[in-house]
């Protein structure tokens, strides 16, 4: 009877490596399966007196490889003399089990350079796969990248907020580039991002460019966009969806509001200037804005000055009380922005754009799949008035 623990002893000692043993011992599995396989075909083990005038029996081998993680298996395949055996140890045409091309693609989807995955791969299997294998391997991430850019949008969203982080990229030079991202509430209180692009600095028409692919791709109406204070995107996003309704972030409002005051103050001031976006409706928050601003003017003029326009600081009234707290700040896309940061910072840069893409693609399809099942906190609540805002 065969002892594996002996046959193991044996050749460790003789200086074998533990993954040749296996290898050694996956093979003569793999062949002793294709074996019986083929006796419980025919009907008779080998050799049996029972296989005589059955009309079929064995014609011997051919011969096959395949590859697995303790390495390259050699091989036999029995054949009967009708032709009929169809072996199912193995798939029809594989000549590898899919862990290693599987690691292949997970490194390329985190921005591995196809040289750098066999390089990688030769030092850790011992059998090489050329640049041109890894790149026809890892094609499915490139196609799951552009099956994301094109897939379709659903029809109505009740919120978008749009914002961009910059990160490192490698062209002739390494530089910060600005990835924008658009991310939305439908109306059941599901999250989605809906896209990302890659530009040079963020500028507000080129969330028009984004948002106009998206309305080819489905999107019809946006009640409310939420964004931070960038020059010029507010007539941007109105001229692209006319109907729908612009939020300034008060957070971003806050920061800009504390630039003109003394740190002595800071405090005081901060408390003040939370308690006009905590009132219950717009006419008790337009009253509580002039508060402040007869409080502070003399003080800090410019600080007032620049609380002079309203007109994008007080939408998120017109929307169910349930939901306001998610949709006064862009504090929703902001986290997502940290959790790119996070995990761009192990790359510390990226050798192109092509990487990063496969990057964020990554990041972006499970944050999706996470977030389609779970209801955004608020929104259940609202369901039925938010349906009835939509045309």
């Amino acid at each position: 009877m065969y002892d594996f623990t002996t046959e193991l002893i044996k050749n460790l000692s003789n200086n074998v490596s533990v993954k040749e043993i296996f290898r050694i011992e996956l093979e003569k599995a793999f062949n002793q399966l294709l074996e019986t396989e083929l006796d419980c075909f025919l009907g008779y083990e080998k050799y049996s007196k029972d296989g005589y005038n059955t009309g079929d029996s064995r014609n011997g081998y051919y011969k096959r490889t395949f590859q697995t993680k303790y390495g390259e298996l050699n091989l036999s395949i029995p054949r009967d003399r009708a032709g009929n055996f169809k072996q199912q140890t193995l798939p029809s045409h594989a000549r590898s089990d899919d862990s290693l091309e599987q690691m292949v693609i997970l490194m390329y989807s985190k921005g591995v350079t196809t040289r750098e995955i066999a390089e990688l791969i030769e030092k850790m299997y011992g059998h090489y796969y050329s640049r041109q294998t890894i790149s026809n391997i890892t094609q499915t991430v490139q196609e799951q990248v552009s099956a994301f850019h094109n897939r379709s949008i659903s029809k109505r969203f009740v919120v978008l907020y749009c914002d961009a982080t910059y990160l490192n990229v490698r062209r002739d030079s390494v530089e910060k580039e600005a990835l924008h991202i658009i991310m939305g509430i439908t109306e059941d209180g599901t999250k989605e991002v809906l896209d990302y692009a890659l530009y040079p600095q963020e500028r507000a028409e080129n969330y028009t460019y984004m948002l106009n692919n998206l309305k080819e791709r489905g999107l019809e109406q946006v009640l409310l966009f939420v964004t931070d204070g960038l020059t010029g995107i507010r007539e941007e996003l109105l001229q692209t969806f006319p109907k729908a309704k612009h939020q300034t972030c008060w957070t971003h409002l806050a920061r800009n509001v504390m630039k003109y005051v003394r740190a002595k103050d800071k405090l005081q001031v901060m408390k003040d200037f939370k308690r006009i976006h905590e009132q219950k409706n717009v006419d008790a928050a337009m009253t509580e804005l002039v508060r402040f601003c007869e409080k502070y003017g003399k003080i800090y003029p410019k600080l007032v000055e620049r609380l002079s326009d309203v007109t994008s600081f007080f939408s998120f009234y017109d929307f169910p009380e349930s939901i306001r707290p998610s949709i006064y700040t862009t504090n929703l896309i902001e986290n997502f922005n940290k959790q790119i940061k996070s995990q761009c910072k192990k790359k510390v840069q990226f050798p192109n754009e092509a990487s990063l893409e496969r990057f964020i693609c990554g990041i972006v399809l499970e944050y999706n799949r996470e977030s389609e099942e779970r209801i955004h906190k608020g929104f259940a609540l609202a369901q039925a008035q938010l349906t009835d805002l939509f045309i």
